[in-house]
């Protein structure tokens, strides 16, 4: 898989949140939609740099029918929109095995 599952929450008078369920503490957020999913680049770079600053490997991509069966995650699918962010190839050499 080429693309992360991301949780978009979009709520009225709020920020949208821009969140990545295979990536704790990941996040990203903006005023309009677009503007939060452009964000999700950047997030993600950060995100991955303290990573593999710390050490760390990047988790591997879950597919949304694994998610949608992970009863952690199942609620926030339901609720909310899903994006497919693009997996930056840089970092495909950090990723777990």
């Amino acid at each position: 898989m080429t693309q992360y599952v991301a949780i978009v929450e979009d709520e009225e008078g709020k920020a949208v949140g821009v969140w990545f369920p295979d990536l704790p503490a990941c996040i990203s957020a903006g005023d309009t939609l677009d503007e939060a999913i452009l964000n999700t680049a950047a997030a993600l770079e950060l995100w991955a740099e303290a990573m593999i600053e710390s050490g760390q490997k990047i988790p591997l991509l879950r597919s949304l029918t694994d998610l949608k069966a992970d009863s952690e995650i199942a609620q926030a699918l339901a609720t909310f929109m899903v994006a497919l962010i693009p997996y930056p190839q840089g970092l495909r050499r950090h990723a777990a095995e």
